[in-house]
């Protein structure tokens, strides 16, 4: 059987994701399916979940799937369109033995991809290259397969409306971003108290309005003047695919990811006490500070959604997040990342005091930081710059953490530098008590980036 070279850029770390007719083709998808569903089918698995967003070219890359997936014998369970923690929720309730979504997450609208379940469990890393393997050999499982739909939107909104337990009404602006949580958003709002006022709901996948990313500034700005115009409680975000959350208070200041798992920490923590609460290398010391002092166990982790939720499973951790706004509640819910259920819980938390969002915030300790720094550098000498760095700052006896690059951390507070895992970049970020700790942080960063013969960010 022939096989099929899949474009090595498109196979990621965490997912597989191209440009669509360049790098990522409808033969493209079938490969993947056959691949995909020969991995699943040497797993003992018979049923794949098949979900797709809201982007142009998903339709086709949809039935490219489900037809190399029925090629390999399996039946395929075509859930239709909406967020990529919908289609984690298909597999986890229907239930499936694997899951495939079609999405390009928060990338420009030429994009598109793939991100996989094999069981409960993220496919990422070594299963993704294995993948791009078996399709380049063409060794397929064989067999005739069949395909049905099973439509699970209005089940999965009823889902994330259950753990709603707010005892005052609140008024919320949401930015779904033309994404492809606009549906479930509307939805969800419409089963939830208070007043909810909705901002590019509808699904589009040419993105008319901004870029679906909450983590960059300028695509929460028409959040933040619809929250002050119409004097809302607060404001909520999401990304092309809903499994990101962005917030920002009824001063339309942004609260990032770190900031959001302080507040949904505590009301775990209340109902778990001593629970361990993981979060990324990025994240702020106060919320490993402010988790240690609620009596839980912080832990700090590679970036990353699937390695996070494979160390949440391992460690039976209730609650997880990253800087980038993934939060994973394994408390009361399934141990995946979905904006829409972390918003519900973020609505329970503001609801249930006195205190408004901007009270609560102005309440946390207030550090000094960069924004995350990424700045160009080589696919392979990424790496070694991270371990030139973490060779010295060992001979100097530095307080580190190499869990994910390095963290070092002084007096001042800590710096942090890690090589992407799917971009050719490095990553930096300062955090520190106040503007001159900042600056020694930076010039400390700096002097080691030199050392390496690597320009320095413009911090």
């Amino acid at each position: 059987m022939s096989g099929y070279q899949l474009d090595s850029t498109i196979l990621r770390e965490y997912d597989i994701r191209g440009v669509i007719d360049e790098t990522l083709t409808i033969d493209g998808a079938y490969a993947i399916g056959r691949a995909f569903g020969t991995m699943v089918a040497e797993n003992g698995g018979r049923t794949v979940c098949v979900g797709y967003d809201g982007r142009l070219s998903s339709p086709d890359l949809e039935k490219a799937v489900v037809d190399g997936l029925m090629a390999c014998g399996l039946s395929v369970i075509r859930i239709g369109l909406g967020p990529t923690p919908m289609l984690y929720f298909a597999v986890n309730t229907v239930p499936a033995d694997a899951g495939i979504m079609i999405s390009g997450s928060h990338n420009p609208p030429e994009y598109n991809g793939f991100k996989m379940m094999l069981g409960k469990a993220p496919f990422y890393g070594e299963d993704i290259l294995r993948l791009g393997e078996i399709a380049a050999a063409g060794e397929y499982a064989e067999g005739t397969g069949e395909s049905s739909e099973h439509l699970v939107h209005d089940k999965y909104v009823a889902r994330l409306a259950v753990d709603y337990d707010g005892k005052r009404p609140l008024k919320i602006a949401w930015d779904a971003g033309n994404g492809s949580a606009g549906d479930a958003m509307r939805d969800l709002c419409a089963m939830l108290p208070g007043t909810h006022i909705l901002l590019n709901e509808k699904i589009d996948g040419t993105f008319p309005a901004h870029h679906p990313d909450p983590t960059v500034p300028e695509c929460l700005e028409q959040l933040q003047e619809a929250v002050r115009s119409e004097n809302c409680d607060f404001g909520l975000a999401f990304d092309g695919d809903g499994d990101r959350i962005g917030a920002v208070d009824g001063q339309g200041r942004i609260l990032w990811g770190d900031q959001i798992m302080i507040l949904l920490a505590s009301d775990v923590l209340r109902e778990i006490p001593g629970a361990t609460i993981i979060a990324d290398v990025k994240a702020s010391q106060t919320l490993f500070d402010e988790v240690a002092r609620m009596g839980g166990e912080p832990l700090m982790w590679r970036t990353g959604h699937s390695l996070i939720k494979a160390k949440m499973a391992e460690t039976k951790a209730p609650l997880a997040g990253e800087m980038s706004g993934h939060i994973f509640f394994a408390d009361k819910y399934y141990g995946y990342d979905d904006g829409l259920y972390a918003a519900v819980r973020l609505l329970n938390h503001v609801a249930n005091q006195s205190r408004s969002l901007a009270g609560i915030r102005d309440s946390l300790p207030q550090p000094v930081n960069t924004p995350e720094l990424r700045f160009p550098c080589g696919e392979t000498r990424k790496f070694e710059v991270v371990d030139e760095v973490l060779e010295r700052m060992r001979a100097r006896g530095a307080n580190l953490s190499d869990v994910d690059g390095l963290r070092v951390k002084t007096d001042d507070g800590w710096w942090l530098l890690r090589a992407s895992n799917t971009q050719d970049v490095l990553v930096a970020r300062c955090e520190a008590n106040d503007d001159g700790g900042l600056d020694r942080l930076r010039n400390a960063l700096v002097a080691e980036l030199t050392e390496s013969g690597v320009q320095p960010p413009d911090f």
